[in-house]
Parts: structure tokens; C-alpha cells; sequence
């Protein structure tokens, strides 16, 4: 392979070093297109989520921002802190699709074969899947 004969298709062969090359690029290229299209994907999603009520419903943007909220009649209802744990909650939610829809975009775009698509994909969805929030019992174990 390091030497030998020219023409057997070793190291020192130029057209098959060419031709690994040309592969590369190829490779490069293809994945530089897949990382658009998934960046691309990923600014477009919007994701809603309501709770089990139809009380709140949430809009969240690809960054995990609150891009609206609708409230429901049920809300003159019930106490402004159940209110606020329902929002929160939605909020919660709606994160949680984000994670798993961001995930299942680069699943899609990058392909689930490569390390760095893993890595990646692992990685998104962590980041955009928020802790849960308190709940009353961890308000009271903290003298709230």
C-alpha cells in the first residue's frame, strides 16, 4: 500500500488519491447542506401546547420563548397562584415538544448514523427541555 506498484491503487496512486479526496469534499459538502436545512427547520418551529383544562394555552418559538399566551374562562375561576402553576406547567409542556421536535429535525436532516448527528441531537434536546418546575410540596420542604 505505501509502495509497491503505482498503479494497484495504494496511497501513492494519484488518481485514488484523487479520488478520496473528491469523496471527502463530497462528504463535506453534503453535510455543510444538511446543517442548513436542519438550521433552517429548526428557526421555523413554533410548537402549542395547552393544559388538560383548556385553560392556558402556550406558544413557544424555537428558542423556548413564550410567544403568546391565550387564556380561557376557567382562569376567573381558580386563584391567580393556580393560575401561574398552570401557565408554568404549559410552559413546561411546550418545552418538552421543542426538545423532542428539535430532536426528530436533526434526526431528519443530519441522519442518526454519524457521532456528531448524535452528539448533537442529545445535546439540543437538553438544552431546550427545562427542569420541572417546583411544585407545592417543594414550595412548603423550603418554608414557602
Amino acid at each position: 500500500m505505501w509502495g509497491g506498484d503505482p498503479g494497484a491503487g495504494g496511497l501513492l496512486d494519484p488518481d485514488s488519491a484523487y479520488d478520496q479526496i473528491a469523496k471527502w469534499r463530497d462528504r463535506v459538502e453534503q453535510m455543510a447542506v444538511d446543517t442548513k436545512a436542519m438550521s433552517d427547520r429548526l428557526q421555523e418551529v413554533r410548537l402549542t401546547a395547552t393544559d388538560n383544562t383548556g385553560m392556558v394555552e402556550v406558544t413557544i418559538d424555537a428558542q423556548g420563548r413564550l410567544i403568546d399566551l391565550k387564556l380561557g374562562d376557567r382562569v376567573r375561576r381558580v386563584t391567580p397562584e393556580e393560575a401561574a402553576r398552570t401557565i408554568m406547567k404549559t410552559i413546561t409542556a411546550a418545552s418538552k415538544k421543542l426538545g423532542d421536535r428539535a430532536q426528530q429535525i436533526i434526526s431528519e436532516t443530519m441522519g442518526t448514523e454519524s457521532a456528531a448527528a448524535r452528539e448533537i441531537s442529545e445535546r439540543v434536546g437538553q438544552q431546550l427541555r427545562p427542569p420541572e418546575p417546583a411544585t407545592e410540596d417543594d414550595d412548603r420542604s423550603r418554608g414557602r
